[in-house]
């Protein structure tokens, strides 16, 4: 049970290493990029910030599709997305080819951000869910951290011409592995159920996960799942008080991150240690 629970936490989870790493990449490639179209200060932040138009996109969109194909299917064309803004980022003939394509990427990210947590905590037991959704936070640092070391040394070993290319389409291989290990993942026993009343293949999925439940076990649960759809609880709001406090505290957590400036470091740190004389 339990490996099965974390190889499928972990694939879903790489999302978020791909999320980390498609922040990154632009910071090692945005200086040769506005020499080489000779952007102005202005067009240059569009083409920097351009995944970030896709993101906010995604992020309001994101439960359509979870809900409409599944998660397994959204979390496969999370995956494509990556692997399409990568390869045209990298191959972009003008700095508009590589806004759009930069934004399909983003579009994945901000899908990612909620369906691969909520994959996590649907496949997993209550005992290990926070630990297992937290392995999308942890790859997408790590992410950051592999982009960095990336940049690096396509910086280092290739010329400058064409190293921003690089910089920019690498990510179409850890894209690419996602993808075909998400077609390894089942889908979800919970959207099974409650979206499509796919008991025969929540079952299959359910005793993958708890192989020494017994028929009656597998039977109980799939009824709790069956009724949180159809209960009052499922049909709570979003905002009563009992749900005010840790909403607004997850609100306020990621605001304040995004207004500390962390993200203006991240997107232009070889520049900003540049200037600070860090970079010679």
């Amino acid at each position: 049970m339990k490996n099965n629970i974390l190889y499928w936490s972990i694939v879903s989870s790489l999302a978020g290493f791909i999320f980390g790493f498609d922040t990154i990449v632009i910071s090692g490639a945005e200086q040769q990029i506005q020499s080489l179209w000779h952007l102005s200060s202005g067009m240059h932040g569009v083409a920097i910030a351009s995944a970030l138009y896709g993101t906010i996109i995604g992020s309001l969109l994101s439960a359509w599709p979870s809900d409409r194909f599944g998660r397994k299917k959204t979390l496969l064309w999370i995956g494509i997305l990556y692997f399409v803004s990568a390869v045209w980022s990298g191959l972009a003939h003008n700095v508009y080819a590589l806004i759009l394509a930069r934004a399909i990427g983003g579009l994945g990210i901000g899908i990612s951000t909620v369906a691969a947590p909520l994959y996590i905590a649907e496949i997993a037991p209550p005992e290990t869910r926070g630990r297992l959704t937290a392995l999308f936070q942890f790859n997408l640092v790590f992410g950051i951290l592999i982009a960095f070391l990336s940049n690096y040394f396509l910086g280092k070993y290739l010329d400058v011409s064409v190293a921003w290319r690089w910089m920019l389409g690498v990510e179409g291989i850890p894209a690419i592995i996602y993808t075909l290990l998400c077609f390894k993942i089942p889908e979800s026993p919970r959207w099974l159920i409650g979206k499509r009343n796919n008991r025969a293949e929540a079952k299959t999925v359910l005793q993958a996960i708890r192989p020494k439940a017994t028929e009656q076990e597998l039977e109980a649960q799939m009824d709790e799942i069956a009724l949180s759809f159809t209960s009052k609880a499922s049909t709570e709001r979003f905002w009563t008080w009992k749900l005010h406090l840790p909403i607004l505290l997850a609100f306020f957590i990621a605001f304040f991150n995004q207004l500390s400036g962390v993200n203006a470091i991240l997107y232009f740190a070889p520049r900003i240690f540049e200037m600070t004389g860090l970079g010679s």
